[in-house]
């Protein structure tokens, strides 16, 4: 073939690459036609009239008021008080589930000890727990970390519980042909087995902890993100209540975009994660 025809199919042979480079971005601007189109068309509502603002604050007002609490300083101060409350409960809840996911799922003797208790509980709506906590921790900082904890920590245990019953048992009887002793196959082959799982666990958690930390910041708080909707809500400030909404979904979407940039890095062996989607 000549260098002529050579040059004249090099941009054919290119052409499904730059499709595929394409592709992905062309999904992703079009997710987000319908969410614009409902601002727009909201946005729209509030301006003829069709919706009261008294109820419902346009588009417009919400992003006035989110950058005026910006600007302020006090969206920022009342994110971190949100932020430390679920960053120390969700330690709490890894603290205490993954021992005793591992405790249960690791041995016999661990889940007759510890897996029906931790059922039972599990079968309380932890939110009904909240003047049982409010006695026993008072009406401060404990009772909204303790709920946050209490939320996060059962998807913690039973995902991770559920992942170490439920590797293959055809990995297990491979592991010891080649020799692995059982502390070889649990790190080799167990927690590994166990581990998307235990992420999907923690992905679910996460979300629990900030719906738990909604009903723990209206409980005698003075400051986080669910104090500022409360306050805003004695004003009728229907704005400044959608700015803390929304905050909360972004703090649950990034959230759980974190969870996914871990699974990335972690389960990169996975041919699920290696190959398109």
């Amino acid at each position: 073939m000549s260098g002529q025809s050579l040059a004249e199919a090099a941009p054919l042979r290119d052409a499904p690459r730059r499709v595929r480079l394409a592709f992905p971005r062309l999904r992703v601007a079009r997710r987000f036609v319908a969410p614009v189109v409902l601002v727009l068309l909201w946005q729209l509502a509030a301006q003829t009239g069709l919706v009261s603002t008294r109820l419902l604050a346009s588009p417009a007002a919400i992003a006035g008021a989110a950058w005026q609490l910006i600007l302020s300083g006090e969206l920022a101060y009342h994110l971190a008080v949100s932020l430390r409350r679920v960053a120390i409960g969700l330690a709490i809840a890894l603290g205490l589930a993954v021992p005793l996911g591992l405790f249960a799922g690791l041995s016999r003797l661990g889940e007759d000890l510890v897996d029906a208790t931790l059922q039972m509980l599990r079968a309380l709506p932890f939110l009904a727990l909240v003047p049982l906590l409010i006695l026993w921790l008072g009406i401060g900082e404990p009772t909204k970390i303790a709920l946050v904890a209490l939320g996060a920590a059962f998807p913690i245990y039973l995902t991770l519980f559920g992942g170490i019953r439920g590797v293959d048992p055809k990995l297990l009887e491979a592991g010891r042909v080649f020799g692995l002793s059982r502390a070889g196959l649990i790190r080799h082959v167990v927690l590994p087995g166990a581990l998307p799982q235990a992420l999907v666990g923690l992905r679910y958690a996460l979300g629990t902890a900030w719906l738990s930390l909604v009903v723990g910041e209206q409980i005698n708080a003075t400051a986080g993100i669910g104090y500022l909707v409360m306050d805003a809500r004695e004003f009728l400030r229907t704005d400044i209540i959608l700015v803390g909404l929304l905050v909360y979904a972004l703090l649950g979407l990034g959230a759980d975009q974190l969870v996914r940039l871990i699974e990335r890095a972690t389960l990169a062996w996975r041919p699920s994660v290696l190959g398109e989607r």
